[in-house]
């Protein structure tokens, strides 16, 4: 009673946004509130539950996001019978409080929408039971204090110098896929980002579960001058393999890298913003909507536009998968002014190599 979707084109249909503006009286029913009488610490208050969500082009996650009149949080609705959110666990009116890392119940409704569409097809959730969830809001809990400080791999590039790449690799004897890094104090490695004692998980964008010590240092020769690691602390590394998810790029802290997405604030002067769009095949694949013919001393070189940048973004939401046209519409919807996400072409084939999807490139 009282729902309504407050947007009408979702560009995946792996999520739903509803507010509802009316009390619902079904809420509450099957799950009743927690009534604080004596447990005025907390005792017996769940823990945060996290779920790895991987689906395909053709499903959706299973599960709507709520924002209801009456009752806070980001609210898991409607999860659908069979769907992706059932079979790894979510339950109706968990609240969800985490996205890849990311706090969010703070965040406004919407734009943890977006963080979502943007994962593309695997998405890390950290949900907290209806229940424990108002009990720890009543205390004045909070809720970033459930979680874990950081959960995100590192993904590093590496230049080699003189000395090498600046790190070392161990692994016990007789083992695959078990490698451990010794890392150089202001080494290639260490100005990277890649911290000591951590564990190799990918190499140039493949799992090196599978790979023998003497595998893994061919590759590394193969690699040349630059190499890409996607290495977890011991800490990191635990949280996931004791929760069976498997670490992804997808999920990485991204900062160290060199490749960075940047956002363009265009207002439109007399001559216009200037610059063109044009269609065409990416680097890494696709269809994409690309920077042409950038005029001198007009707001689109001002701003910091570059010939052969691609448009990952529109105002804030993903244009993947949508056409010229439609793209075109999303540029000219705000009369006077745009702000884009764009990418360089070095940039764009680097986070396709790795394993970041178009989706997933607007959450960088």
């Amino acid at each position: 009673a009282g729902a309504r979707p407050s947007c009408t084109n979702m560009a995946s249909p792996a999520l739903c946004l509803f507010r509802k503006f009316e009390f619902n009286p079904k809420v509450g029913i099957d799950n009743p509130a927690l009534t604080l009488t004596e447990d005025t610490d907390g005792e017996g208050m769940g823990e945060p539950r996290f779920y790895l969500l991987t689906k395909d082009n053709t499903e959706t996650f299973g599960f709507c996001l709520h924002e209801e009149l009456g009752c806070q949080g980001h609210v898991i609705r409607q999860i659908e019978l069979g769907g992706v959110a059932q079979r790894r666990g979510l339950q109706d009116g968990d609240r969800l409080l985490q996205v890849n890392g990311h706090f969010v119940d703070h965040m406004d409704h919407l734009r943890v929408v977006q963080k979502i569409k943007a994962s593309g097809n695997q998405v890390l959730l950290a949900v907290l039971d209806g229940d424990s969830y108002e009990a720890a809001k009543s205390l004045g809990r909070d809720l970033s204090q459930m979680l874990p400080d950081d959960i995100r791999p590192r993904l590093c590039h590496v230049t080699r110098d003189k000395s090498g790449f600046g790190f070392s690799v161990s692994c016990p004897e007789g083992t695959k896929g078990t490698f451990q890094l010794s890392v150089l104090q202001d080494g290639p490695a260490d100005r990277a980002g890649v911290p000591p004692g951590c564990w190799l998980l990918e190499l140039n964008g493949d799992s090196v579960k599978s790979y023998s010590h003497t595998q893994l240092t061919k590759k590394l020769k193969q690699s040349g001058n630059k190499v890409t690691l996607l290495v977890a602390s011991s800490a990191v590394e635990e949280f996931y393999r004791l929760r069976g998810l498997r670490v992804t790029a997808a999920l990485a802290d991204t900062s160290w890298l060199p490749f960075k997405v940047r956002e363009l604030h265009l207002v439109k002067g007399p001559a216009g913003y200037g610059f063109l769009l044009k269609e065409d095949d990416c680097s890494s694949g696709g269809i994409g909507q690309f920077l042409w013919d950038v005029d001198v001393g007009l707001p689109a070189e001002q701003a910091g536009m570059k010939e052969g940048d691609r448009v990952l973004a529109v105002n804030g939401e993903s244009i993947e998968g949508l056409d010229h046209e439609q793209t075109v519409h999303r540029i000219r919807a705000r009369e006077d002014q745009v702000t884009l996400l764009v990418i360089d072409p070095a940039g764009d084939e680097f986070y396709h190599s790795v394993g970041f999807g178009g989706m997933a490139l607007p959450c960088l």
